[in-house]
């Protein structure tokens, strides 16, 4: 084969045959497909595009590409749920501890923040000792042993997605559909999952801008599923605000634990319950979505979720403590309110502004060599619908360097749109596919 062949072939949108993408995978993977040609056939996908068979091949080969993550040896159906992004999603924090304790198996492997996107490991890690770079070996005991472990994923899984990326990132094709499906399908291929639940999001905060194009994603990636003999099902979930309240992390970290101890309600906690049903009957832990509630809002109740937390963390090298002192979490030295300038109804939020603006003061990576302080953040006072009066705080900094925090405090105040009248509230979840 020759790979301006393979290119010239996508140039045309002809499909490319699973031996002619299993060959491009291969031979990028291993250095003998320079980035030039490699970025010549990324730019000829994102016009032309790919079809299923040709989305499925390439997730195939991509998750093939490196290790393949072997979780036979838990004891009971595992479910891995992912999400595609977003601000303030701090969901498989609190639903992993909620879906062991209704008798569930949660082995996650979870990334770090990207762009204005934060990451779960981020947040983990800002429990003071928590470890997220357990063995396989460990991990697998782990879940056995308390139904919940997240870590990170190794250098091994994947490694042909990692180097696709990171060319994607600098050609401008990182929005490409079938690459994004192919990416994040791969990944959970390779992590061992036979039963995966998608958390697809849409709008200001997250990567796909219109629910339409959400659903579209979604979709592909269930029917990758389907091709790859996985059980995948997809929610098509609201972005345009921050999902919770905190965007940093310790502050996200605390967020959740407040929801284990039933102490906050709102969106976050109300995703949390819906992705623990969903998990829960494809475990088949529950045969109904009403059993399903029930058990989830009994753990919640009984106090058993935020046990089993406490467990994971304490397995995990962390200081179980802070589920009942956050204040054991990194502390900022400073809070700043940021007030608004007029009064009315919170009618929209850039929810990626927001999450920048966390960025701004250390929260997240400006540079992927960037050291993320995970004390810092902002806890947003005011949402969607909500009333606002001049002068009254839209959202409060945690803030450790003061010269990043007037920039911060003007791109909330420009992310938070005043109008006059309320507006009309929207559905969490748009539609769930299977």
């Amino acid at each position: 084969m020759r790979m301006i062949d393979i290119i010239r072939k996508k140039q045309l949108s002809r499909a490319l045959s699973r031996e002619e993408i299993r060959w491009f995978v291969s031979g990028y993977s291993s250095g003998e497909i320079p980035d030039y040609q490699a970025a010549a056939l990324v730019m000829a996908v994102w016009f032309s595009g790919m079809d299923e068979e040709e989305t499925a091949e390439l997730t195939s080969a991509m998750a093939e590409s490196g290790e393949m993550v072997d979780l036979s040896g838990v004891d009971g159906i595992v479910v891995d749920k992912h999400s595609s992004g977003g601000v303030a999603d701090t969901t498989t924090i609190a639903a992993g501890p909620i879906v062991a304790a209704c008798g569930g198996m949660v082995a996650k492997m979870s990334g770090r923040g990207l762009s204005f996107s934060g990451g779960t490991l981020d947040k983990l890690e800002s429990i003071p000792g928590f470890r997220t770079d357990l063995s396989m070996e460990r991990f697998i005991e782990m879940v056995n042993t308390c139904g919940v472990s997240i870590i990170g994923q190794t250098k091994q899984l994947v490694p042909a997605d990692r180097m696709l990326y990171a060319l994607r990132d600098v050609t401008s094709t990182v929005d490409s559909m079938p690459l994004i499906a192919a990416s994040i399908m791969s990944k959970k291929i390779a992590g061992g999952g036979n039963k995966i639940l998608l958390d697809v999001k849409w709008g200001s905060g997250a990567f796909m801008r219109t629910s339409e194009s959400a659903e579209r994603l979604a979709s592909m990636m269930v029917e990758i599923g389907k091709h790859t003999g996985r059980d995948t099902r997809a929610l098509v979930t609201d972005m345009n605000q921050p999902l919770g309240n905190a965007v940093g992390n310790a502050l996200e970290v605390e967020e959740a634990i407040r929801i284990l101890r039933g102490e906050l309600e709102g969106d976050l906690k109300d995703l949390i319950v819906e992705l623990c049903v969903h998990m829960l009957e494809m475990g088949e832990v529950c045969s109904s979505r009403s059993g399903a509630l029930r058990e989830v809002h009994q753990v919640l109740e009984d106090g058993s979720a935020l046990e089993k937390l406490k467990e994971m963390i304490g397995l995990q090298g962390g200081d179980p403590r802070v589920c009942d002192d956050v204040t054991l979490l990194p502390q900022a030295e400073k809070r700043i309110a940021v007030e608004s300038s007029v009064g009315g109804w919170i009618s929209s939020m850039q929810a990626d502004e927001i999450g920048i603006a966390a960025a701004f003061l250390g929260a997240g990576r400006m540079k992927k060599e960037d050291v993320i302080d995970p004390a810092v953040g902002c806890w947003m006072k005011k949402r969607i619908g909500d009333q606002v009066s001049a002068g009254e705080p839209l959202a409060v900094l945690y803030v450790n360097r003061e010269t990043d925090a007037e920039e911060a405090a003007e791109r909330i105040r420009s992310a938070v749109t005043v109008g006059e009248g309320r507006p009309k509230p929207r559905d969490l979840v748009v539609s769930v596919l299977s």
